[in-house]
């Protein structure tokens, strides 16, 4: 497993509206960038389009505070790692849906592990950035 070293530090703050004004914010200068969905090109997908607005839907599914706040504050850290990482995913077929498949890739920002989650559709080859979490210890 390697794991890519993020320069972009976490976000601060403890408060969700905080953290969130922060990481929406980045999110409105990438969605700036084009008419349509807001998307970053990866380069361990040869410089593919990941898709960016199912993040927000997926994070408001979780039923508490503090775990949306934990999962913002990487939001910044996960956008480098998706860019700049050449290292490989640890890939696995999605178990609720077969069509699709799970890539995972690690990261460390202020030196803390964290994942992101890239949902890839086998079909159309559409990916889409679902999810980015701390390590749990």
């Amino acid at each position: 497993m390697k794991v890519y070293k993020t320069k972009t530090k976490k976000f601060s703050g403890s408060d969700f509206h905080e953290v969130r004004k922060k990481a929406f914010g980045l999110y409105s200068q990438l969605k700036k960038k084009t008419k349509r969905r807001p998307y970053i090109r990866s380069a361990y997908f040869n410089k593919e389009k990941i898709f960016l607005d199912v993040f927000w839907s997926h994070l408001f599914e979780k039923p508490n505070w503090r775990d949306r706040v934990r999962r913002l504050k990487y939001f910044g850290c996960a956008i480098e790692l998706i860019q700049n990482s050449h290292f490989e995913p640890k890939s696995k077929e999605n178990p609720n849906n077969f069509s699709e498949i799970l890539h995972r890739f690690y990261g460390t920002a202020d030196n803390e592990l964290f994942y992101v989650q890239i949902k890839e559709n086998k079909r159309t080859g559409q990916k889409i950035f679902m999810s980015v979490f701390p390590d749990e210890k």
